[in-house]
């Protein structure tokens, strides 16, 4: 039986107002549904939300995740081969969702979602507690649809910019995003890197410009001092990703994952304002 939820967890939008308010920048860390299984998926919701983490980002298996590095794909290519669907992942998530404080945004390419129907998909993350959504491969043009039911089921619906957007563009991605606006800090796919180009802190500088919606820095973090020197460009939020996803993917065991990560997950948070 699903524990009995003893917070009200606000949604992303409103988790940053807070943050700000204390001076803080979100910690946004992200694993990926079923890799290695579902069971340890639920223990690292409960424990990333324990670490101290502001917002989840669950990664939703997918056969061929263009936007993402060598890292995802495998989690991805394992979580599917170990059987991991979608139903399965509400299933867990209804479960799990009322034991958590922080609120979870899905990460998910398009086809999940055309697959269920936009209405229905909105619904039925809505009905497990879902407060946001990420869609990678699907451009602003295309997006309007999946705003609009986003904004009739209470799902924040976060975009995406880049390096190479154009600023007239990211002035529109900013103004149509919702919770925040997810800075893309690098050209290519997810993964960690050696280090955060410094182009990030003109980037941040000029999303800034044009909005008063949070920023969050995600692609290629993975380091305690990168979380540090993103949040000093004035990045709102950091996002780890790929290193999260290694940790638990490629331990020798589920258990000596989780130990790996509450002790990634820390050090992060420590280095954060």
């Amino acid at each position: 039986m699903a524990a009995t939820l003893t917070t009200t967890t606000v949604g992303l939008a409103e988790t940053f107002t807070r943050l700000k308010k204390q001076g803080k920048v979100a910690l946004i860390p992200c694993i990926l549904a079923g890799d290695p299984d579902l069971s340890t998926t639920a223990k690292a919701l409960k424990l990333l939300d324990s670490c101290g983490s502001d917002i989840i980002e669950l990664g939703i298996p997918f056969c061929d995740p263009l936007g993402d590095g060598p890292v995802i794909q495998a989690a991805s290519a394992r979580s599917l081969a170990r059987g991991t669907n979608f139903n399965a992942i509400l299933s867990m998530l209804k479960d799990v969702v009322p034991q958590i404080s922080c609120p979870i945004s899905l990460f998910t390419y398009y086809n999940p979602i055309h697959k269920r129907g936009v209405e229905n998909f909105m619904s039925t993350i809505r009905d497990v507690g879902i407060h946001g959504l990420m869609v990678p491969d699907i451009p602003l043009e295309e997006t309007e649809s999946l705003r609009k039911e986003a904004i009739k089921k209470k799902i924040e619906m976060v975009l995406f910019t880049g390096p190479t957007t154009p600023k007239d563009r990211m002035k529109a991605i900013a103004e149509a995003s919702q919770g925040f606006v997810y800075l893309v800090s690098s050209v290519g796919v997810t993964g960690a890197r050696t280090s955060v180009s410094d182009r990030v802190q003109t980037l941040i500088n000029e999303i800034k410009e044009s909005t008063t919606k949070a920023v969050a820095v995600g692609f290629g973090i993975s380091k305690p001092e990168h979380v540090q020197q993103v949040a000093g460009w004035g990045a709102d939020g950091v996002i780890i990703g790929s290193a999260a996803v290694k940790i638990l993917g490629e331990a020798k065991s589920p258990q000596e994952g989780l130990r790996e990560l509450e002790k990634f997950i820390k050090s992060l948070r420590f280095a954060l304002p």
